[in-house]
């Protein structure tokens, strides 16, 4: 889960970097809480360690993507919350914004999907549809491609290694279906329907 393209004459920003972004442009918050949602929600794909969160919020920092201000606690507790940038925002809507590559899909869609989960508020719901759209545009010759390969090695394929490739192609097609369905239920909300 590690986002290789940057910016020109930037740093690169690992997937941490941009889950901690993302979750900072909805609610300025300090590591602990950053932590505790690492802790105990579907994100718990990500370490919550201080190990990996604090120095990841350092490197964000340093990149002047994200700041931090210590504010006062109650008792005598002080606490770091940080904040977006604009530079952190416009970082954030470029990442979301990058079109889906076949690399992408390669490497598994996690990323591709933690990018759609933040897309709506912070690039609307126009900008949840371009990504959507990138999406569908790289999984049909994707899915394609798996057929295809499927089809020409099956023969020389154990019984068991043919029916766990069946299963990546039958995930990729469940989810090219659930993109398209995203698509419709987004342009339906854009427009002021309803599903």
């Amino acid at each position: 889960m590690k986002h290789t393209d940057a910016p020109p004459g930037s740093a690169q920003i690992p997937s941490l970097g941009y889950a901690l972004m993302g979750l900072l442009h909805g609610k300025p918050s300090s590591g602990y809480d950053l932590r505790k949602i690492f802790s105990s929600t579907s994100m718990r794909s990500y370490s919550d360690s201080p190990g990996a969160i604090y120095p990841a919020l350092r490197r964000l920092e340093q990149q002047s993507l994200i700041r931090g201000t210590i504010e006062e606690g109650s008792g005598l507790r002080r606490r770091q919350l940080f904040r977006l940038t604009p530079k952190g925002i416009a970082a954030l809507r470029t990442w979301i914004a990058r079109p889906v590559t076949r690399e992408d899909l390669v490497s598994g869609q996690a990323e591709i999907m933690l990018r759609f989960a933040f897309s709506e508020q912070v690039a609307g719901i126009t900008g949840s549809l371009e990504l959507l759209r990138s999406f569908e545009a790289a999984l049909k010759p994707y899915l394609t491609a798996l057929r295809e390969e499927f089809q020409a090695g099956k023969a020389a394929m154990s019984g068991s290694g043919r029916m766990a490739f069946e299963c990546g192609v039958r995930q990729t097609e469940c989810l090219l279906q659930w993109v398209q369905y995203a698509i419709t239920a987004h342009t339906k909300e854009r427009e002021g329907g309803s599903l």
